[in-house]
């Protein structure tokens, strides 16, 4: 088994908290509102859903990484967390049909990982404390100039962010002889929509946010 020493790295709570843990090789920065999830199982599906968009994931389940990733298994057509934070990260993979490593996806798109982190304890202080932003930091950038960018990150609430995460261009899913006609808006909608309307005889097309009634 080949061994690697992994650069430290921090997550940063807008109230100063301050949590340890280890790179998994992506050098950098990265903010966003930190929030958690329970899944056991459907990682990749979280990290491109677009409700998550510009927030840092806290995973709870404790191992994340060890079945790869499927091309099959994405809600949309990119990584939408801003980060990533979880207990043990898998950088060996062991499912069939997998397509690749969790640890190469993650390169392809530049996402910023912090591994070993307490996490059972950071969600414990987010249930009590509440959501707030944060930045992950892999690099040497330090604690006080990551506080002063910190504080000018917007907060989440209010935010307009369908602009972010819908389509830009109008585009069909399913089958075109289906009985059903759907147009649909996308504000951050999930591909898994799409295919359970398509299982159940639907052609929809899917519209740009800012699309007319008209249009539709």
């Amino acid at each position: 088994m080949k061994y690697t020493t992994r650069k430290s790295a921090i997550l940063l709570l807008s109230d100063g908290t301050i949590f340890h843990g280890k790179s998994i090789g992506i050098s950098g920065t990265t903010f966003g509102e930190v929030c958690f999830n329970t899944g056991m199982t459907g990682y990749q599906e979280i990290f491109t859903d677009p409700s998550y968009f510009g927030q840092i994931m806290v995973a709870t389940n404790a191992h994340i990484g060890n079945y790869g990733v499927n091309d099959k298994e994405i809600e949309s057509d990119s990584i939408k967390i801003a980060g990533l934070v979880c207990k043990n990260f898998s950088f060996n993979y062991s499912r069939e049909d997998a397509t690749g490593s969790l640890e190469d996806y993650f390169k392809k798109q530049n996402l910023i990982c912090i591994s070993d982190v307490d996490t059972r304890g950071l969600v414990s202080y987010i249930r009590d404390h509440g959501a707030m932003n944060s930045v992950i930091c892999t690099d040497d950038t330090s604690i006080e100039e990551l506080k002063a960018v910190l504080a000018k990150v917007p907060d989440m609430k209010g935010l307009e962010l369908a602009s972010k995460v819908s389509t830009k261009e109008p585009y069909f899913f399913g089958d075109e002889n289906a009985t059903y006609k759907i147009a649909a808006l996308d504000l951050g909608i999930k591909t898994n929509i799409l295919r359970n309307l398509a299982k159940r005889d639907c052609y929809i097309k899917v519209f740009p946010y800012d699309s007319k009634y008209s249009e539709l």
